[in-house]
C-alpha cells in the first residue's frame, strides 16, 4: 500500500472513530479517489458527497495533526502580525497571520498539508510557524477586514507625515494635486473602510490640536482615527471639491451631496458642514441605494403588526404617518411599503430633502429651498400629475399638512413622517401645527412609530438569568416567574466586541378606528387616545421590544436606552 493511500486511511480513520462519517461513506470515498488517481484528496471528495462538513472535516485534520482547529474570532488579530505576509500570498494560499510571540508567527490556514504556502511564509518572515486550522469562509473574511484596515492606517499615517513635512496642505493646492495625493487616499480609505462595516455616518470634528474621526455603526458613534490639525482644511477642501460646495464659504453652514465608486462599491453621500470654535466640522451620511430589513416580507414588523399596516394600506385614499426621531429607519420603512404598493400598477410620486434611495418605480423630486421648490409648492404641483400615491418626506408645518390633508380628501393615499414619540402623539402633533381635529380624523388612516434598536451579536450570544420583579418595575409584561431568562452577545472580534451586530425594528401600529375618529374629533388628549387604542389591540412599543427580547433578539439594557426608563401607559 502507497505511503499516499495510508495518509488517508490515517484521516479517514478519524473520521470514522469521530463518528463523523461510516465505514460505507469512508469506502465510497476511497473508491472514487482510485477512479480519480489521486487528483482529489479524500476530504475534497467527502465535502462533495456531502458525507462531512468542512468544519467537521477540519476538526477532524486537526486531530490527525495535531494542530489547534479555531475560529478567526476566538481571539483579536493583531495587524501587525497580519501586515508581515503580503495580501496577495495570503489570499493565494488562504491564510492569515493573527499574532506574533518573538520569533514565532501564529498562521491560521485553510489547508495545513500545504506545505508550499508554509515554506512560502517562512522564506517571507524569516520567522518560526505556529499553525491552525480555520475554516475557508472565515479566513477570506478576515483576509478582507484585517488588510482594508491596514490599508485605512497607512493612508492616515501618510496623510500625517505629509502634513509634518509641508505644514498644511491648503484647499487651492487640493484642486491641483494628482488623485494620488495623501489626503485624497486617506479620504478614500476612510469612505471604504466605513462603508464596508456598515457605518451610517463619519464625522471630522476639529479640535485645538487634532481632528478626530469618528464613525456611526448601528446607532452608536465610535472614535475611528486621530490625525494631525494642520491636516483639516484640506480635508475640508477635498470633501467640498467632491460634493459642490463653496470652498472659499467658512463661516456659514453648507450641504452637498456626492456619488462615488470606490473598489468596486457604489456610495451616495450627504454632505453637512457647520462652523465651529476650531474650524468647520464635516458629517457625511450615506444614503441607502436599497432597503435591507429583517423579515423585509413584512417590513421587520411582527404578522400581527403588519396586518394592521396592510390593512390601512388598503384604502385607496388617506393620511398615513410614519413617526420617529432622525435615524429611526423611517424611510426605509416608507420606502419598503411603497415598493409594495408599486405591484398594484399605480403611479407614486415622492417629495424628499434629499432623494435618499432612487428607485426606477417611483417619480422622485427633490426639495431645493433656495429656488423655492419646498415641500408645499411640489404639493401643489405634483396633484396636476395624476398620482396614486403620494410620500412626503416630512410635514413640517401647516401649510404643508394642510396640502397633504387635501390630496388625501380628493382621492390619493398619501405617505409622510412625523417626529413624535409613538404613534398616538401623531394627532396631537398635528393639532399642534394647526390642523383642525375634524380633518385629522376624517383623513388619517393610522399612524407607526418605529425606533432601531441593537442586535445580540449571532457569533458570542449566551443566555442569562434576570430578576423578574425588577423586569415589571420597569414596564414589562413580565409574568409571576421569578426570574427570566434571556440572551445578550458577550462580544467578539465581528461585533468588535460590544455584544451586537446589526440593528432591527421596533413598532407600535396605531390604525384609526369610528371611536378613534370620534374622540379626536371631540379634542381628546394624547393619555385618553392611547388607552382607548390598547384597549382596541395596539401592541406598544415597549410591548414590540419585549417580544424581540425574549426572542433573543436583543436586550433589556437596550430598548430601556431606544424606549427610555418608563412608557406612557
Amino acid at each position: 500500500m502507497s505511503s499516499a493511500t495510508t495518509s488517508r486511511l490515517r484521516l479517514g480513520e478519524v473520521l470514522v472513530d469521530e463518528g463523523y462519517i461510516t465505514e460505507e461513506q469512508l469506502n465510497d470515498a476511497l473508491n472514487t479517489l482510485k477512479i480519480s488517481q489521486n487528483k482529489k484528496r479524500l476530504g475534497e471528495v467527502l465535502i462533495e458527497k456531502n458525507a462531512i462538513t468542512e468544519s467537521k472535516l477540519n476538526q477532524a485534520l486537526a486531530k490527525r495533526l495535531n494542530i489547534k482547529y479555531v475560529s478567526v474570532s476566538a481571539a483579536p488579530i493583531d495587524l501587525n502580525a497580519v501586515a508581515k505576509i503580503p495580501k496577495a500570498v495570503a489570499i493565494k494560499h488562504c491564510l492569515i497571520a493573527v499574532a506574533e510571540d518573538q520569533s514565532v508567527l501564529r498562521v491560521n490556514i485553510n489547508d495545513p498539508l500545504n506545505y508550499y504556502a508554509i515554506e512560502d511564509v517562512k522564506l517571507l518572515t524569516n520567522m518560526q510557524i505556529e499553525v491552525q486550522i480555520c475554516d475557508r469562509e472565515e479566513i477570506l473574511q478576515a483576509i478582507s477586514e484585517s488588510y482594508s484596515e491596514i490599508e485605512t492606517q497607512k493612508a492616515a499615517h501618510g496623510a500625517n507625515e505629509a502634513a509634518a513635512e509641508t505644514n498644511v496642505l491648503s484647499y487651492v493646492d487640493m484642486t491641483e494635486q494628482a488623485e494620488d495625493t495623501p489626503i485624497v487616499t486617506l479620504i478614500n480609505s476612510t469612505l471604504y473602510k466605513a462603508h464596508s462595516a456598515g457605518a451610517s455616518d463619519i464625522h471630522f470634528e476639529p479640535f485645538d490640536d487634532n481632528t478626530q474621526v469618528r464613525i456611526r455603526i448601528d446607532g452608536q458613534i465610535v472614535n475611528y482615527l486621530t490625525l494631525s490639525s494642520s491636516l483639516h482644511n484640506s480635508l475640508v477642501a477635498r470633501i467640498k471639491i467632491l460634493s459642490g460646495l463653496d470652498i472659499a464659504e467658512k463661516r456659514a453652514p453648507q450641504d452637498g451631496h456626492f456619488r462615488a465608486r470606490l473598489q468596486g462599491i457604489e456610495i451616495n453621500v450627504r454632505v453637512s458642514t457647520i462652523p465651529t470654535v476650531y474650524g468647520e466640522k464635516i458629517v457625511l451620511r450615506f444614503l441607502s441605494q436599497s432597503s435591507a430589513l429583517d423579515n423585509a416580507q413584512t417590513f421587520g414588523m411582527e404578522l400581527d403588526d403588519y396586518n394592521k399596516m396592510v390593512e390601512m394600506l388598503q384604502s385607496p385614499h388617506g393620511l398615513i404617518y410614519v413617526t420617529g426621531p432622525t435615524g429611526s429607519g423611517k424611510t426605509t420603512t416608507l420606502y419598503m411599503i411603497m415598493e409594495m404598493l408599486s405591484r398594484r400598477y399605480v403611479n407614486i410620486a415622492t417629495i424628499e430633502d434629499p432623494v435618499e434611495m432612487v428607485h426606477e418605480d417611483f417619480n422622485q423630486i427633490a426639495v431645493q429651498s433656495q429656488i423655492d421648490v419646498t415641500f408645499s409648492t411640489i404639493l401643489r404641483t405634483i396633484l396636476r400629475q395624476d398620482p396614486d400615491v403620494i410620500m412626503i418626506g416630512e410635514i413640517r408645518d401647516l401649510e404643508t399638512a394642510t396640502h397633504a390633508v387635501q390630496a388625501a380628501l380628493t382621492g390619493h393615499l398619501v405617505l409622510s413622517t412625523l417626529h413624535t414619540n409613538d404613534a398616538v402623539s401623531t394627532v396631537i402633533r398635528l393639532q399642534d401645527l394647526g390642523l383642525e381635529p375634524f380633518l385629522i380624523a376624517s383623513t388619517m388612516l393610522g399612524a407607526l412609530a418605529q425606533r432601531l434598536v441593537r442586535r445580540n451579536c449571532p457569533h458570542c450570544i449566551e443566555p442569562y438569568r434576570v430578576d423578574g420583579a425588577g423586569l415589571r418595575k420597569l414596564g414589562f409584561p413580565v409574568g409571576g416567574q421569578g426570574t427570566v431568562e434571556l440572551k445578550k452577545g458577550k462580544g467578539c472580534l465581528q461585533c468588535r466586541n460590544t455584544g451586537f451586530l446589526g440593528r432591527l425594528g421596533i413598532f407600535e401600529v396605531f390604525p384609526m378606528s369610528e371611536q378613534l375618529k370620534k374622540l379626536i374629533a371631540a379634542k381628546a388628549n394624547g393619555t385618553e387616545l392611547r388607552q382607548v387604542a390598547i384597549r382596541e389591540g395596539m401592541t406598544t412599543l415597549r410591548e414590540d421590544a419585549w417580544r424581540k427580547v425574549l426572542s433573543g433578539l436583543t436586550t433589556v439594557e437596550e430598548v430601556l436606552r431606544v424606549t427610555g426608563e418608563t412608557e406612557e401607559g
